[in-house]
Order: structure tokens, then C-alpha cells, then sequence
């Protein structure tokens, strides 16, 4: 899966609830501004998802964002998630990796051209202990996106570890 859409079409809707809910509860400006900007690459007007019931509008913002057209508004939706409600797990992954960051998961550093396998499978086993498989999956996933092609060693762990996987519990 290289792009949004992608991931979104096959995301447990539990977990798409899940970071739903935390927008909502922690961040309502990034869920408006979600809802207006995908409405408008709709051609509609928000009013017309507002007015909705939420889990309606979770069915429709999921169906939105299923689609092409919406990767750039679901690659940051993944990403403000990742970087404001999974803050301890992205730290963690980065210091297993060794890979630089602010304490909080931001990368400070240049992203390393290649990960190392033996530190990746340290690092899964340690995410896979203290979290939902599902949501070290899609971390996984939405790191894997920050460089063309993905990195060779991730694209392989997500494919091959049958722990991994965005719709299995």
C-alpha cells in the first residue's frame, strides 16, 4: 500500500473510529478542517456531513477517504493522530531504530536511507507488547510512506509478519 486511500480500504473500522473519537475529544479544529476539505473536494457544502449523525458521518468520511482524490487530506489525518495521540509509541519506535527525534516521535534527524532488519523486528516485537497489532500496523505503514518506495526492510516485515495486519484483531 503506497498511498491513503489504500490504507483507509483496508483499515479495520474499529480503529478509523478509534482516531475519529480521539479527533473529536482532543482535537475538534483537525476534524472540522477534515470534514470541510473533504466535503469541498466533493463539490458539497460541510453543512450537509455536520448535520449528520456521527457515526453517519464516520461512514461517510471512511467512504471519502477511500477514494483517491482524498489522499493528501487522509495522509494527514493518519499523521496528526500518529504525532498527537500516539506520541509514546512513535518514540519508542524511534529509539529502537535509533533514529533521531524530539522526544515525541518527530523525527529531528534525516530519515535513514535503510533499516536495519535485527533492530525492526526489535522494534515490532517491542511496539506489538505494549500496543493494538493494528495500530503498529498502520504507524508502520504511515512511517513507510515518508520516502519514495517505502523502505525495502519495512515493506518486507509488513508483508511477511502475520502479527501485522490493519484488519485483524
Amino acid at each position: 500500500m503506497d498511498k491513503a486511500h489504500e490504507i483507509y480500504a483496508a483499515l479495520d473500522p474499529d480503529l478509523f473510529k478509534q482516531m475519529l473519537d480521539w479527533f473529536r475529544e482532543n482535537d475538534r479544529k483537525v476534524y472540522s478542517s477534515a470534514v470541510a476539505s473533504l466535503a469541498q473536494n466533493r463539490k458539497l457544502r460541510p453543512v450537509f456531513v455536520q448535520r449528520k449523525s456521527v457515526p453517519d458521518q464516520y461512514a461517510w468520511l471512511l467512504k471519502t477517504l477511500k477514494l483517491r482524490q482524498s489522499d493528501t487530506i487522509g495522509e494527514h489525518l493518519f499523521q496528526a493522530w500518529m504525532m498527537a495521540g500516539n506520541q509514546e509509541m512513535l518514540a519508542t519506535f524511534c529509539d529502537a531504530m535509533g533514529i533521531e527525534h524530539d522526544g515525541k516521535g518527530q523525527v529531528t534527524g534525516e530519515l535513514p536511507e535503510t533499516l536495519d532488519g535485527a533492530k525492526l523486528d526489535a522494534a515490532v516485537d517491542q511496539l506489538i507488547d505494549k500496543h493494538d497489532p493494528r495500530l503498529v500496523t498502520l504507524y508502520l505503514t504511515v512511517f513507510n510512506l515518508q520516502v519514495p518506495d517505502g523502505w525495502e526492510a519495512l515493506s518486507k516485515k509488513l508483508e511477511d509478519d502475520e502479527r501485522l495486519g490493519l484488519n485483524r484483531s
